[in-house]
Order: structure tokens, then C-alpha cells, then sequence
């Protein structure tokens, strides 16, 4: 049985009763060979405010150009985009991952709305990225999903620079390290052009574990937004959208357990970001799977980690391309039988077939072999304990210690603690604690790389510890522990902890502990009381109404 092309599309536009609907068409220049092809839509990011979406506009209509080689009718719309490097440190950070909910429901609303047939989801800052696969996954349609691409590294005294940077610069500016010439310098340099953040943090991250998913062509998301071949591989896109439609593959059939554990694998071989966390576990809610956040934790303790990347390594994104890419990487956990090679991808190639096809350059450094991993095991561990019932998410890579014993230094919100590290009031062997900041206490979960950074750029990063119901940037690295679940905000442990207490991390058993019976901690949660909500209306307090745990998701569906 084949699969109808125009499968949705002729129920918006055939015959004499939708002449209403074609006349609308025809106003904006459709015409009716147009409205005779599947309509394709291709949604975008595109905003006037970061350099990691900049380049949608150009994509799309190489994309577009695609679809119409290939016997198709585009349809271009854009959502929108919150840009984590911007909006960190302030009140707009919440806005952030409420983001990827908006930008999921606006595709699949203009999908559904329109009847479409299939779509392109182009892609860029962190959240835009799972958003775009959970459209795919709740729509069902034919689709696929394309990254914008990393930025370019920028360059100082030598030196290659990412975002990361900036924010330690931060750091060492106000420890006195560096004056404001040289900040200037850094923050001038770090970010040369069009593209999301170099290092493999968050868009990085989830760029290549799509590509693993199998819902991105292996490859294409590697090459960079600067690369002239980006608009090649964008048209090649078009073209590859409309042979998914004609064969009827959807994208339930390419999401499953096997890829998703596949793509899980990948993130912890490339010591990917935490966020990686959240947005599969999103995923496999909206493809109506089970993926429980222990899943992680067992495929990070056989994955060994492989990428040396940013970070807490040596390399960018573009450099992981250069040497070959994601697929080098996919070869080396095949060879290892550590994936499942049998996964379709939309391709209509395998996993296992993308990945013997990798070409590794010569000599390159970035990926290690099998023989000679930078660490046993994956870069992501799940932690449980009296301190996160429910899990929590603990960075790994690059981390020499696997145990913290210390005292709480508690904060109500991020930005004190930041004040407190600016102004030198955080010690050696402390265990930052920023509460209230979960999926409905922040809300919104911020990110804490303005902390992080301060800590790295004061030089502390080696022996502060710092736990949180938030989350953390993919440019993070440190002894750092987020998600923890429960959250403050639903009556988690974290909300019972005071100043001197004393916190446990342990990372080979694990365990997230404070030195406190469960009667004490029981006797103070009685005590806690609940800040008052900074958003009573709008789209802030909706979403604490309606968010879930960080340990499933943090979906609001």
C-alpha cells in the first residue's frame, strides 16, 4: 500500500467547497499547480536577537528551494526563540525552557491548522532544538529536523574562544584577574558571526544526539552556520523531506527505545550537556514512550567518553567536524556494540549503515579511539539520595573528583549567590546550595551559568561544590549538581536545608546526602515556608500550574 503524498493537504484545498481556502492561497501568490503538490511546511527560529538563529531566514529558502525540486509546495513560518546567553543571570532566564513548550505547541498548531503534509524543523538556540522534535513526535507527520549550525571559534592572544569564556571572564574580572580592557577584548572576540554556542553545550549537544536519533541526516547538522556548504546541505534537505513523505516515514517509527538509548549514548560520549536529560526524556513523552531517568545512569556507566571537547576539554564544535563529526563517534560505539545499529534514521539508511560510512580525518585529536578513552565512563551521572528522592543530574566529564564533603551555603534565588561569589564570601570546600528555582519555583528552571562561570573565573571551580532544583548550561563544568527532584517547590529535601549543614556528594556510589536524620529533615519541611509566586497571570504562572518534575521531563503535557 502506498503512502498518499497529499495525505492531509487535499482536505484543505480540493474540490469546489474549499474554493474559499485556495482564493487565500492565491492572494499571497499560490497558485493552482501550487495547491496540486503536498504542501510542505518549513518552520523556523529566526529572531532579531542572537546569532544562533540568524542564518534561518537564508536556510529556509535554500530549504524551500529543495521542496520544489523535488515536486513539493513549501510553506515557510517561524515560532520564536529565547536566547540563553542573553537572558542568563536575570528575571529573563525563566522565559527559557517555558520556551521550548511555545515553540513545540506553535508548530504543531500551525501544522495542524493547516493541514500540512509534512515539515522541515530548522533549528538554532538551545530549546528551539527539542522543540522542533517534539513537534515532530507529537504531529507524527512526515518531518525532519535540521540544526542552523555552530558559530565559529573566536580567537585572543591565541587562544580559541567560545561564549564560555566570556562568562569565566566574568568571573576573573571581578576577582580582579583581568581588567575591563581585556573583558572587553574577550566579550568582543568570543562570538565572530552567525551560529549557536561552539562548545558542545546545549545546541551542540542535542544537534548530535538527533543526529544519533535518527530524526536528523547524519551530518548535516555538523556542518557549521558560516560554512558555505550549509546552504548545500540545507537544499539537499528539501529534497530529502519530500522522499520521507513519499515513502509514508514518520517519525514514531524512527523514535523508539532502541534510538533513544542510542542518542543517550551518544551525549555521553561526547560529554554532553545535562539539558540532554530534560529534553529526551521530553521526547519520549511526546512519542508516547517510557524513559525513566535511570536509564541514563546505566548507559553512562558502560559508554566510555570519547569527545574531548568544551567545556571542560580541549576542542569546538567546528573542530569535532573537521575530524569527522558525530558519525566517527557513532563507529566508535557501534565497533564497541554499545548502539543499536539497526535503528532506521530518515535517511532511509540505518544507524549502523550512517555510522560505517564515517570518514575520520587523519591525525585529528578531537575523538579518541575506543583503546584509549578520556574516562570509562559517560559524562552524565544520575545521583539519588535523602537530598533527591525523585534523582538529580550530575556533569561529569572532565571532573577529577568523585567525592565532595562540605558545608551548605544556602540561597533563595540565583542571583544572591552570584553576588556572594562576586563578592568573595564563597570558601573553599563549600557546597553552594539555589533553591526555589525548579520547573514551577523559578519558574521556568534557570540556568546557572552566570555562577558557574563566577566560580571558574574566581578560581574556585576546583573546590567549591554547587547543587541546585535548576539546571545548568551546557557551558558549565565544575563539581556541579542540578535537577535535583523533588523540587523546593513541591516539598523536595532541598527546601530543609540551612547554612552549615552538611552535604555529601558522591559520585561513585551515586548518592546526594546531607548529615541529617529523615525525622529532622520531615521536622523542618513542616517549617519551610513557600516564597510568595512572582507571577500570578500570563504565560509564567500557567506554566508552574501545569509543569511536571524535572526527573520526567519537565513537560507540561
Amino acid at each position: 500500500m502506498t503512502f498518499d503524498p497529499r495525505h492531509q493537504s487535499r482536505a484543505l484545498v480540493d474540490g469546489a467547497d474549499r474554493a474559499a481556502a485556495r482564493a487565500y492561497f492565491k492572494a499571497i501568490g499560490f497558485t493552482d499547480e501550487d495547491l496540486k503538490r503536498p504542501l510542505v511546511g518549513v518552520a523556523h527560529c529566526w529572531i532579531e536577537i542572537t546569532p544562533c538563529n540568524w542564518n534561518h531566514r537564508k536556510m529556509a529558502e535554500k530549504v524551500k528551494e529543495g521542496i520544489r525540486a523535488a515536486g513539493g509546495t513549501p510553506i515557510e513560518f517561524n515560532s520564536i526563540s529565547v536566547t540563553d546567553g542573553i537572558a542568563m543571570g536575570t528575571e529573563g532566564m525563566k522565559a527559557s525552557l517555558i520556551s521550548r513548550e511555545a515553540i513545540a505547541d506553535s508548530v504543531e498548531l500551525v501544522v495542524r491548522g493547516h493541514l500540512l503534509d509534512g515539515f522541515v524543523g530548522i533549528s538554532g538556540c538551545d530549546k528551539t532544538i527539542p522543540a522542533m522534535v517534539m513537534a515532530m513526535a507529537r504531529l507524527n507527520l512526515p518531518s525532519l529536523m535540521l540544526y542552523g549550525g555552530s558559530i565559529a571559534f573566536g580567537e585572543y592572544k591565541g587562544r580559541r574562544l567560545t561564549i564560555q569564556e566570556v562568562f569565566e571572564a566574568i568571573g576573573a574580572f571581578n576577582a580582579k584577574k583581568i581588567d575591563a580592557r581585556e573583558l572587553n577584548e574577550i566579550e568582543s572576540r568570543a562570538c565572530p558571526g552567525a551560529g549557536a554556542c561552539g562548545g558542545q553545550f546545549t545546541a551542540n549537544t542535542m544537534s548530535t544526539a538527533f543526529e544519533m536519533l535518527g530524526v536528523s541526516p547524519m551530518g548535516f547538522n555538523g556542518v557549521t552556520a558560516a560554512d558555505p556548504r550549509k546552504e548545500e546541505v540545507a537544499f539537499e534537505t528539501g529534497k530529502l523531506v519530500m522522499e520521507v513523505l513519499r515513502k509514508g516515514l514518520l517519525p514514531r517509527q524512527i523514535i523508539t527505545r532502541k534510538s533513544l538509548h542510542n542518542a543517550i549514548a551518544g551525549v555521553m560520549a561526547t560529554g554532553g550537556s545535562t539539558n540532554a536529560v530534560l529534553h529526551l526524556l521530553a521526547i519520549a513523552k511526546e512519542a508516547g514512550l517510557k524513559l525513566h531517568i535511570d536509564e541514563f545512569d546505566k548507559i553512562s556507566r558502560k559508554t566510555p567518553l570519547l569527545a574531548d571537547m568544551r567545556p571542560w576539554g580541549n576542542y569546538t564544535a567546528p573542530e569535532m567536524q573537521n575530524a569527522g563529526g558525530m558519525a566517527v563517534v557513532a563507529k566508535r560505539l557501534l565497533d564497541a556494540g554499545l548502539i543499536d545499529g539497526d535503528a532506521p534514521t530518515v535517511t532511509g539508511r540505518t544507524i549502523g549503515e550512517e555510522a560505517r560510512a564515517a570518514r575520520e580525518t587523519p591525525g585529528q585529536k578531537v575523538i579518541r579511539p575506543l583503546s584509549d578513552p578520556l574516562k570509562a565512563e559517560g559524562g552524565l551521572a544520575i545521583l539519588w539520595g535523602n537530598l533527591a528522592p525523585d534523582g538529580c543530574v550530575a556533569k561529569i566529564s572532565g571532573q577529577k573528583r568523585d567525592f565532595h564533603r562540605g558545608p551548605a551555603r544556602v540561597f533563595e534565588r540565583e542571583e544572591d549567590s552570584f553576588q556572594a561569589v562576586k563578592a568573595g564570601k564563597i570558601k573553599p570546600n563549600d557546597v553552594i546550595v539555589i533553591r526555589w528555582e525548579g520547573p514551577k519555583g523559578g519558574p521556568g528552571m534557570r540556568e546557572m551559568l552566570h555562577v558557574t562561570g563566577a566560580l571558574q573565573g574566581a578560581g574556585l571551580g576546583d573546590t567549591v561544590a554547587l547543587m541546585t532544583d535548576g539546571r545548568f548550561s551546557g557551558a558549565t563544568h565544575g563539581f556541579m549538581i542540578g535537577h535535583v527532584a523533588p523540587e523546593a517547590a513541591e516539598g523536595g529535601p532541598i527546601a530543609a536545608l540551612r547554612n552549615g549543614d552538611t552535604i555529601v556528594i558522591d559520585i561513585k556510589k551515586r548518592k546526594l546526602d546531607v548529615e541529617l536524620s529523615a525525622a529532622e529533615i520531615k521536622k523542618r519541611l513542616k517549617s519551610v515556608k513557600r516564597p510568595k509566586p512572582r507571577y500570578t497571570w500570563g504565560v509564567l504562572a500557567k506554566y508552574a500550574r501545569l509543569v511536571g518534575s524535572a526527573s520526567d521531563g519537565a513537560v507540561t503535557g
